[in-house]
């Protein structure tokens, strides 16, 4: 089947939807996701958006926060242009319906702004500690009410339709949709479009111990590296420091807004340890918090750390976490009253398809937002809670300029069906499990973290081998929809290595106990593929 629509928006965290609700008003949007509409990263953000609102704030305290985050890496333009964007994308959320916890003082009504680790002022809309539920349904809403706007749920992308590739060779490549397989009947379909958007979140599935939902498995950045576009830092793959240990927890968050609001993070016995490693102790970035737990446990053999907010008022801890405390106490911990036993875990790819101010690729009428683009806002290191504000900011603009393609009304041209040729269905199924926990184990072992030169040069090694394997299966056999996450990891996993051994330095989220320097003369710049 051949649909054609004026954008193709393939993911439906908050970049997508945002994108999709403003050029619903331009044309036809066909929004694809992989499994159901709301499940998303966006659905389970926790802390908030980050956004100047405060009389006692300004923006450039909020950019030097920002830059001071991303060690060095941040292009300072597009932190201003983000930053002063905020309270403008704020309001129009509010605009839709959204409804962020507020305060009384001097019986007047605001805002209730958090506070997180490498913020210098409380700047954080949130929600309770459910901001993401809390946006995703009401974006998803106001898409529901768009007549221009059809979601295609259980859909997942299978690759881009390139001019390349289909119709001839060009020296700047253009993309015309993509080959999109539907879950429930198997069959691929050919989705063309003038603007296609990747906006499919990130890639923590890579590794085995993350807070991200199933379906972050880097599909864009995937999908978007095999089309020929340019792939940019990701080496630098941010480890949130608190997700709740336990075995059936399967890596809850423990939002850094509770370390926002008096956490201390303390070892078995009790003794605080972040002064040691910063001067905003448990209120660092989280690289160097992640660090800290990652060098403490190695130390003493532990299997975690604990973060302790029991001197505050038990009534404050359960009206600012509500869902944090229930989901601790049905594992047997009362946050009220006992430290919550916490790890690190993969959580946010600050690299991806690298994207200019506007959110486009280095492909024509290819668009990357939110976490699955690198637009230079991040750099090494994420400042918590800008990651929403990216998504935001950036569907805003990628709208402005994807619009100027659907005014042209370019002629798409003929894209060949799908063919399956002799691809078989496969009885085999245990090669795809074995191999995505293979993935998972060596990425969390060899380029977590801590790095060298051994371990990288060791994941490298079998990477090689596993993407030959998987290569081999994909061809042979009909696609699935996780045979095909299964080529995206395995895919985002190499470009993770390369990256990490391209770059001869520490800084940021990369740490590589070979090169535990800074090195600003030869490596302050970004990793380009």
């Amino acid at each position: 089947m051949e649909i054609r629509t004026d954008f193709l928006v393939i993911g439906s965290g908050i970049a997508g939807l945002s994108f999709a609700l403003k050029a619903a008003k331009l044309g036809t949007v066909s929004l694809v996701t992989k499994r159901e509409k709301r499940e998303s990263a966006t659905f389970y953000a926790q802390g908030g958006i980050a956004s100047v609102l405060s009389a006692e704030d300004s923006f450039e305290a909020h950019v030097k926060d920002t830059l001071e985050a991303g060690a060095g890496l941040c292009h300072p333009d597009i932190v201003e242009m983000v930053v002063k964007d905020g309270p403008n994308r704020i309001r129009e959320l509010m605009e839709l319906g959204a409804s962020f916890t507020k305060r009384t003082v001097n019986n007047n009504e605001e805002l209730d702004l958090g506070k997180e680790g490498g913020h210098s002022k409380r700047r954080i809309v949130h929600a309770q500690d459910m901001t993401g539920r809390e946006i995703e349904e009401a974006v998803l809403k106001a898409v529901a009410a768009e007549k221009n706007i059809t979601v295609y749920e259980n859909h997942i992308a299978v690759d881009l339709l390139t001019h390349s590739k289909f119709i001839e060779k060009t020296d700047e490549d253009i993309c015309w949709g993509a080959y999109i397989l539907d879950k429930k009947t198997g069959g691929v379909h050919t989705f063309l479009a003038n603007a296609t958007i990747l906006a499919t979140g990130g890639a923590g599935k890579v590794y085995l111990f993350t807070s991200n939902p199933d379906i972050a498995t880097g599909d864009g950045v995937a999908i978007a590296y095999r089309a020929g576009a340019h792939i940019a830092n990701m080496e630098f793959i941010q480890f949130h420091p608190t997700c709740l240990y336990h075995s059936k927890a399967k890596s809850f968050l423990i939002s850094e807004a509770v370390r926002g609001e008096g956490g201390i993070l303390r070892l078995k016995d009790g003794t605080p340890f972040m002064a040691n490693y910063h001067p905003m102790k448990d209120l660092a970035p989280r690289d160097i918090v992640a660090r800290a737990i990652d060098f403490e446990l190695k130390k003493s053999g532990a299997d975690c750390v604990y973060l302790d907010i029991t001197d505050k008022d038990p009534a404050f801890i359960k009206t600012r976490f509500p869902n944090i405390y229930e989901k601790c106490l049905s594992f047997g911990f009362d946050m009220t009253k006992e430290p919550i036993p916490v790890v690190p875990a993969a959580h946010y790819t600050c690299g991806g398809v690298l994207a200019n101010d506007y959110g486009e690729s280095s492909i024509k009428r290819l668009f990357a937002i939110g976490e699955t683009a690198c637009t230079g806002l991040h750099g090494a290191n994420r400042l918590a809670s800008n990651s929403l504000l990216e998504a935001l900011v950036f569907a805003n603009r990628a709208c402005l300029k994807a619009a100027e393609l659907v005014a042209k009304d370019a002629a798409i041209p003929r894209i060949p069906a799908w063919q399956t040729g002799g691809a078989v269905n496969s009885d085999e199924a245990v090669i795809i499990s074995q191999n995505w926990d293979e993935v998972r184990r060596f990425m969390w072992n060899y380029v977590g973290i801590a790095r060298s030169n051994k371990r990288l040069d060791r994941a490298h090694r079998r990477i090689e081998n596993l993407r030959a394997e998987i290569n081999e299966y994909y061809w042979n056999f009909t696609v699935t929809s996780d045979l095909l996450e299964l080529r995206n990891i395995a895919t985002v996993a190499e470009l993770i290595i390369r990256c990490a051994m391209l770059r001869k330095e520490s800084r940021g989220l990369h740490y590589n106990i070979d090169y535990p320097e800074t090195d600003d003369k030869n490596w302050k710049r970004d990793t380009i593929i």
